[in-house]
C-alpha cells in the first residue's frame, strides 16, 4: 500500500514508497494521511475488497462518538465480522493483506476496550493497526497504554495506540498545561506504541460554544487554535511524535469537479480566496495549508471526497525536498539553496528537514504548486 497508487507515476518526479502496519514506526506515522472515520456497525467489507475509494490507505471504525451507545454491542459484532471475512478473502486470494488499509478502532473508554479485546485473537489482531483513546488524558491514559502493551504482548504483536487529546481540561486555560505535560509523560514512557496524537477541535470548539463556519479555518476560531498551539508546542518538539490537524466538517459531494478551472498556483489562490471548487473544498484546502505551515501531518476526514486533498497537499515541491537533501547532507553552517533564492541554515532547520524528507518519501515528490491540482483528480 501507499499513498496515490493510483496517480500515474508521471505526476511525480519521486513516487511515495509503499507502508503497511509493520512500517518501521519512524516511518508509519507520517503515513496516516488522510484517516477516514465511520460509525462501527456500518459494514465497511465491500468498500475495502473493491477499492471503493481511490487513496484511502487508513480508517477508523469508531465505537465512541459515531455510535450510540446501545449500538456498542452490533458495532462490536461488526467489527469482528469484518476481520474474519477479510481474514478468510486473504486466503481465498480475493484480497491481498498489503491492498488492506491501515485499520484502526476507536474505543468508546478503558472498559469497553477491554471487553472488546476479549475477542480478539491473532489473526484478528493481525488487521488492527491501532486503537483510538478518546478524550485521553493524564488520569486515564495509563491504563490506556499498559492494557494495550499487556496486548501486544501476550499475542506477540505489535498494535498501536492513537490517544485524542479533546477533554475540557485541555480546553482550560487553567488546567491545559498540567493536563498536556501529564499526558506527555505517560506517551514518553510507551513512547514506541505512540503511533500519532490527534486532537479533536470539535469538543473543544463545544466547550465554548462555538463552530467554524465554511469560510473560516479552525485557526480563526481564537480558543481552539490556542488549544492547537500548546498540543503541537508540547508534542511536536525536535519530531518527537507526529500529531494529526483537526476533523474538517463540510462537503458538497459533486459528481463532476471542474478542475481545469482551478488557478495554476493552487497556494496563492487559496489567500485570495479566489472561487475554486466549491466553498466546502476550498476551505478545506485553506485549513490544509495552515495545518501543515505549523507542523500537522494528516487529517482526520468525515467523508471520501476529501482524501484526495488531504493526502494531496502533503506532496512536497522538488524545491523544498531539495532544500531538506541539502541540509540533510551538510555537517553544519549556512548553505545558499539550490535555487539561490534562500538561506539554508543547516543547525535550525534540520528538524524541518527531516520532517519535509519523511513527507517526500510516503507522499512523493511534485514539481512545483502548480501540480498540486493534478493530484486532486481521482479518475
Amino acid at each position: 500500500m501507499r499513498h496515490h497508487s493510483f496517480q500515474p507515476s508521471s505526476k511525480f518526479l519521486k513516487e511515495s514508497e509503499e507502508f503497511d502496519k509493520y512500517t518501521d514506526i519512524r516511518t508509519l506515522r507520517y503515513c496516516l494521511g488522510a484517516t477516514m472515520y465511520m460509525p462501527g456497525t456500518r459494514d465497511f467489507h465491500e468498500a475495502i475488497v473493491t477499492k471503493k475509494y481511490p487513496g484511502l490507505t487508513s480508517f477508523v471504525l469508531c465505537f465512541e462518538d459515531a455510535c450510540r451507545e446501545a449500538d456498542v454491542p452490533a458495532a462490536e459484532d461488526n467489527v469482528i465480522r469484518l476481520l474474519d471475512t477479510l481474514n478468510e478473502d486473504i486466503e481465498k486470494g480475493i484480497v491481498r493483506r498489503e491492498d488492506i488499509p491501515l485499520l484502526i478502532i476507536r474505543v468508546r473508554n478503558i472498559g469497553q476496550f477491554k471487553h472488546f479485546a476479549e475477542r480478539l485473537n491473532a489473526g484478528r489482531l493481525k488487521l488492527i493497526t491501532a486503537f483510538n483513546f478518546p478524550k485521553f488524558n493524564k488520569e486515564n491514559g495509563e491504563a490506556y497504554y499498559a492494557f494495550l502493551k499487556e496486548l501486544n504482548e501476550r499475542f506477540d504483536e505489535v498494535v498501536y495506540g492513537m490517544p485524542i487529546l479533546e477533554s475540557r481540561e485541555m480546553a482550560y486555560i487553567e488546567t491545559r498545561i498540567d493536563e498536556l505535560m501529564g499526558v506527555k509523560d505517560i506517551l514518553d514512557r510507551y513512547h514506541d506504541l505512540v503511533l500519532n496524537v490527534r486532537v479533536g477541535g470539535t469538543d473543544w470548539s463545544s466547550v465554548f460554544g462555538v463552530r467554524r463556519g465554511i469560510n473560516y479555518t479552525i485557526y480563526d476560531i481564537l480558543p481552539v487554535a490556542d488549544c492547537l498551539k500548546d498540543v503541537l508546542n508540547v508534542f511536536a518538539r525536535d519530531n518527537d511524535y507526529s500529531v494529526s490537524g483537526p476533523v474538517w466538517e463540510y462537503f458538497r459531494v459533486e459528481k463532476s469537479m471542474k478542475f481545469s478551472e482551478i488557478p495554476e498556483s493552487v497556494n496563492a489562490s487559496i489567500f485570495r480566496r479566489e472561487p475554486m471548487i466549491n466553498d466546502a473544498v476550498d476551505g478545506l484546502l485553506r485549513e490544509l495549508l495552515l495545518d501543515r505551515a505549523n507542523g500537522f501531518i494528516g487529517k482526520t476526514i468525515i467523508h471520501p471526497t476529501h482524501i484526495p486533498y488531504v493526502n494531496g497537499m502533503l506532496a512536497v515541491t522538488e524545491e523544498v525536498y531539495n532544500d531538506a537533501c541539502q541540509i540533510l547532507n551538510a555537517d553544519g553552517g549556512v548553505i545558499k539553496s539550490e535555487q539561490s533564492n534562500k538561506m539554508n541554515e543547516v543547525g535550525p532547520h534540520r528538524n524541518w528537514a527531516e520532517k519535509l524528507y519523511m513527507r517526500a518519501r510516503v507522499y512523493g515528490v511534485i514539481r512545483d504548486e502548480s501540480c498540486y491540482k493534478d493530484l486532486f483528480v481521482t479518475e
